[in-house]
């Protein structure tokens, strides 16, 4: 707890058995006052492993996708009546230790949103990021800010926190159920005019670490362009998506 305002971490979780202890040790249990995980159908130990962990586990019976999975932790969160909640993928590929100053910054009430951003501070290819994903998150960026009117650091990454009153309001339910759902919701909370802050967090890339391989990449790629021109032609008045009708 923090400022009187429960914190809660929701772990959207696929195969991530070998890096969820190490996840688990790390987050900082003195603030977060409840922690649970959705195993996306994983075709390993996840659940298992979070269950001999102590962890509370919510398990779909098949794969819903990225989006599906993070559709389902904030249902929870509200459902549990947290006032802040911090989305943390398991992989260890984020700092957990961070989740402290995230909360903070919210529960200070500078913020709505806050991202952990891998680019500031030189965070990624230290981490290891591979060169052509650096190159990619920077050009996106670059397009997604002039489209959406925006200076965020950057838009692709998966550590995440929100007040309750901004998860209650965003139409996150309407978003697509794959990776490109974090890009939706950043394009409805820019829009709504939430106020979103960004920190800068070290990443890690190693083997046991989640990410997608090329050509799911450009997949992504193309689908985040056609988001912020969606984003782009509501913030001009021109078409109303729903996506961005609350």
């Amino acid at each position: 707890m923090i400022n009187n305002k429960t914190v809660m971490v929701v772990m959207p979780a696929y195969r991530a058995a070998k890096t969820l202890e190490v996840t688990w040790q790390a987050i900082p249990h003195d603030v977060v006052d409840h922690v649970v995980l959705v195993d996306d159908a994983s075709d390993d130990d996840t659940a298992a492993c979070a269950r001999e962990l102590g962890i509370p586990v919510f398990l779909h019976e098949a794969n819903l996708g990225y989006g599906g999975n993070q559709k389902t932790c904030y249902r929870l969160a509200l459902e549990r009546n947290a006032d802040i909640v911090v989305m943390l993928h398991p992989d260890y590929q984020y700092e957990p230790r961070l989740v402290t100053a995230m909360a903070g910054m919210i529960a200070s009430g500078v913020y709505d949103m806050v991202i952990g951003s891998r680019i500031l501070g030189r965070g990624a290819l230290i981490g290891g990021m591979p060169w052509w994903k650096y190159v990619a998150n920077r050009l996106l960026t670059a397009a997604e800010n002039l489209l959406l009117g925006a200076k965020l650091s950057e838009y692709h990454t998966g550590f995440r926190a929100y007040s309750r009153e901004l998860l209650a309001s965003i139409p996150w339910q309407n978003n697509s159920d794959d990776f490109v759902f974090d890009n939706q919701f950043l394009a409805q909370v820019i829009l709504a005019k939430y106020r979103l802050g960004e920190i800068s967090v070290p990443t890690r890339y190693f083997a046991e670490a989640s990410s997608i391989n090329f050509p799911r990449s450009v997949r992504y790629g193309l689908g985040v362009l056609g988001v912020s021109m969606l984003g782009l032609l509501a913030r001009t008045g021109l078409y109303r998506h729903r996506l961005f009708v609350r």
